[in-house]
């Protein structure tokens, strides 16, 4: 499979089926951890709050109280790079590894890394993890500020759309090679085929109207994956209800994969700001092995078409499979965006 495949077993419990210790290490050294998260939880900065308003501006008094004041141990509770270290730590892993923090693409790009160590031999296996805990006082204003916040709910690709919701939450997959799997008679769910990343380079906030950098992911995606855009099956699209995000994304499917294919179809996963690809990629292969066939729906608060794009879908279809090809998207600040290719076996 190229590059690697998912599956359910613990990393701990494999370890524990090595018949001797060298086996075992060397099972450890051969074994990644890629970690993607967004980054963005301010809270590590509550610390310095009390004292700053102590200091009425004077920076002498505020490195004077500093010591007494902040935590020590601060940085290292709220470092992203904590949740591979205990990964590692508790599972015994000590191959390749990452941490990304990079939005909402930290978790897709946390799996296209894990897939690359595999493809270029630096590692045999590798559980690629995105993570994210943003919801607290200080993110919540600046993305009010920014004018990213639903009123009410979330509505994807619907011209009620008005923003975003937070949520919170994590997903993990097991990838291996091939050769791997084969060693230890492990089920395979789903091969990862392909992803890609790109940037638009427009600013913090800023995307293009267009979606240029979502439709060159795309096409890098399906490049890696050696495949034409009419064999993707599903699109779970990063449909995050903002006006402009949203009409860009289905500009960039409409330039990169709709209009080559008329009988595409797009399932928008609703993603607010989870940063958990890993498992919005595994959804397909459990929907793909459940059923001959798959609900294909924008949003179920979706009910009325974009003035932008009159022509997207925005009510829940249900239709038959046409391959077992996934294409995930994500997008995140100053521009970011990556795509990723799975198939379930």
């Amino acid at each position: 499979m190229r590059p690697g495949a998912r599956s359910s077993t613990p990393a701990s419990s494999l370890i524990a089926t090595r018949s001797s210790a060298g086996a075992a290490a060397e099972y450890s050294d051969r074994t990644g951890v890629y970690v993607g998260s967004g980054g963005g939880n301010y809270e590590n900065q509550y610390d310095y709050f009390p004292l700053f308003a102590e200091a009425r501006g004077e920076l002498p008094a505020f490195g004077r109280e500093l010591a007494n004041t902040v935590n020590p141990m601060w940085l290292l509770r709220t470092l992203p790079n904590n949740v591979l270290g205990h990964i590692g730590i508790k599972h015994g892993l000590k191959g390749a590894n990452a941490c990304i923090t990079n939005h909402s693409v930290g978790g897709t790009l946390a799996v296209i890394e894990a897939s690359e160590a595999l493809r270029n031999g630096e590692a045999d296996r590798a559980v690629a993890v995105g993570h994210e805990t943003p919801i607290e006082p200080q993110m919540v204003l600046y993305y009010h500020g920014l004018g990213l916040i639903a009123s009410e709910m979330l509505r994807p690709f619907d011209a009620r759309h008005d923003g975003s919701l937070f949520g919170e939450g994590a997903g993990a997959l097991l990838l291996e090679t091939e050769a791997s799997a084969a060693a230890r008679n492990a089920p395979v769910l789903g091969e990862v085929l392909g992803g890609g990343y790109a940037c638009e380079a427009q600013g913090l906030a800023a995307i293009r109207d267009d979606g240029d950098g979502v439709a060159r992911a795309i096409g890098q995606a399906l490049d890696d994956a050696e495949l034409p855009p009419a064999a993707v099956g599903m699109i779970v699209a990063h449909g995050n209800g903002t006006p402009q995000s949203d009409v860009s994304e289905a500009a960039a499917l409409r330039r990169g994969l709709w209009r080559r294919d008329a009988a595409g179809r797009l399932a928008s996963s609703g993603r607010s700001d989870t940063r958990s690809p890993p498992r919005e990629s595994s959804r397909p292969c459990w929907r793909s092995r459940r059923s001959r066939a798959t609900w294909c729906p924008v949003s179920r608060t979706s009910a009325r078409s974009m003035p932008a794009a009159p022509d997207w879908p925005s009510r829940p279809l249900r239709r038959r499979r046409r391959s077992k090809v996934a294409l995930v998207l994500c997008r995140g600040f100053a521009g970011t965006n990556a795509a990723l290719v799975v198939r379930a076996t």
